[in-house]
């Protein structure tokens, strides 16, 4: 079931009903604990049942965690003079620590097994030249598919078990905690979404107000927009360019759009999902967090991660880098850990070592970062050229120029692909034939004609990014709901044949 889709739409007008039709609170979990399992099993049937099973560990292992937080408290609340009382904390500290990182590890282990596998048995077969080593990695390849969103999905549970060892209530009820686990609206890709975030939310509920109801159709709206009329338009000149037989034949002019496209294209395709989630749950009553906000005009890459996928970021900050020691233990740490929490993030996204590429290089971006923060706070030269306009300028273009680049990575995770692109992007002339089967018959733009276009999306996005941020200026709603319905007849009418999947689905 793909949210672009007639499909969607009636299940979408069918749940919001039968939700708001039950008064118990309870039954509306029910409601929305059945839908989603629906939801999911029209993807992957096959596993549902392991998705149901991962939600029940981590429930009762949050449980555990939390019954034990209780003598805990007592045994802080005695006497410290008390030997037993020190002795019982110690022991319950211990229990705690020693069921959070089951939990972990059982997460861990499952997303290791379902998507990295096959990578590590070809690494382990290429280095030391086992054939049999890729034998079990092309057999694991062609009969096991991992679960659509198994990387949200354990990081959520992850999320939630820490929090509940660091003294946040356990979920009391499997009902609402398998619930939360399983709303279809972040099942797949997000955003990742804390569960006493989600809990709090479920005390207060109530149908929407009318403005509430038009922003969460605006958001599937545009969502539509972003995702099927751009992002999907974009794809095709993506794939043409980067697509099997057609990269070598490619020119360095030709290389940089189709790089200019892909880091387009991911955006709009994301925050499509991420608005269209969004709108869906807001007419449920939810509040997600959003996960986009402007990143391709920050300054910094560390701006730049605080508006992109900003609730991964989120999670690396408090579950990676700040129990790494964060920016606490001197200048040196602070870059060793900016560049393991970026490692990390880049095998999150993908077994290959472009993924791992990808992140090593953010992660060195971050860290010139950090030094050159540190250098422009000892000389204030520096510290009043970066805040000159000029320096803005600059940084904007040297941060969106790594951005880009390194997405070359993500679009090629295979090294010999991603590492010929790197090579000839300059000056690199492109097959004679090419020009004519790529932009005459596959797209029907010349490259000028494409440049621009891709230029005025840019401009767009840096209109509405001064009006919404600039000049805090947004719709009213009720010239959002007039736009609603011309939205969808525009994505109906304009949209390529034959919907394109989700390019976070993947991860």
């Amino acid at each position: 079931m793909n949210f672009i889709s007639l499909i969607y739409g009636l299940f979408l007008l069918s749940v919001v009903g039968m939700y708001w039709s039950a008064r118990s609170p309870s039954l509306r979990l029910w409601i929305l604990l059945i839908v989603s399992l629906v939801f999911y099993a029209s993807l992957q049937i096959q596993y549902v049942p392991l998705l149901v099973a991962i939600a029940l560990i981590n429930f009762y292992l949050g449980q555990a965690i939390g019954d034990n937080a209780a003598p805990v408290q007592q045994a802080t609340d005695r006497s410290v003079s008390n030997k037993n009382a020190h002795l019982s904390l110690a022991f319950w500290n211990h229990q705690r620590q020693r069921l959070l990182w089951l939990g972990i590890i059982l997460n861990v282990v499952l997303l290791l097994g379902f998507k990295y596998i096959p990578f590590l048995l070809t690494s382990i077969a290429t280095s030391l030249n086992l054939p049999v080593a890729q034998q079990g990695a092309d057999w694991v390849s062609a009969n096991l598919i991992a679960p659509l969103g198994i990387s949200f999905f354990t990081f959520e549970c992850i999320a939630y078990l820490v929090d509940v060892y660091r003294g946040a209530p356990p979920a009391g009820q499997m009902l609402k905690f398998t619930a939360y686990k399983l709303f279809f609206a972040k099942l797949i890709s997000g955003p990742i979404t804390r569960y006493h975030h989600f809990a709090a939310q479920l005390k207060e509920l109530q149908f929407p107000t009318l403005g509430w109801v038009v922003e969460g159709l605006w958001l599937i709206a545009s969502g539509a927009i972003k995702k099927a009329l751009l992002a999907d338009n974009l794809a095709k000149v993506v794939n043409l360019i980067f697509g099997s037989g057609n990269l070598e034949r490619a020119g360095s002019a030709d290389l940089w759009l189709a790089t200019f496209a892909y880091g387009l294209q991911l955006y709009l395709d994301f925050s499509g999902y991420v608005d269209i989630a969004r709108g869906t749950a807001i007419l449920l009553g939810f509040n997600l967090p959003e996960n986009f906000n402007f990143p391709y005009f920050s300054t910094s890459i560390a701006d730049f991660w605080r508006r992109w996928h900003m609730t991964l970021g989120d999670w690396l900050r408090n579950y990676l880098y700040f129990p790494l020691g964060g920016s606490r233990q001197g200048l040196a740490r602070t870059c060793l850990n900016l560049l393991i929490i970026m490692l990390i993030a880049g095998i999150w996204h993908g077994a290959a070592w472009g993924y791992v590429v990808w992140g090593v290089l953010h992660g060195v971006a971050l860290v010139v970062h950090r030094l050159t923060e540190a250098v422009s706070k000892k000389f204030k030269l520096a510290k009043y050229w970066w805040s000159s306009l000029i320096g803005v300028v600059v940084a904007w273009l040297l941060t969106q120029s790594m951005v880009f680049t390194s997405w070359i990575f993500f679009r090629l995770p295979d090294l010999k692909q991603s590492g010929w692109v790197i090579q000839h992007l300059w000056n690199q002339r492109s097959d004679i034939q090419f020009a004519q089967k790529i932009y005459g018959e596959g797209i029907g733009l010349e490259r000028p004609q494409l440049a621009l276009l891709l230029a005025l999306l840019m401009v767009s996005m840096g209109v509405v990014y001064t009006l919404q941020r600039g000049l805090k200026l947004q719709l009213n709603w009720h010239l959002k709901l007039l736009l609603v319905p011309l939205c969808l007849y525009m994505v109906w009418l304009l949209a390529p044949q034959g919907a394109l999947p989700y390019i976070y689905f993947d991860f």
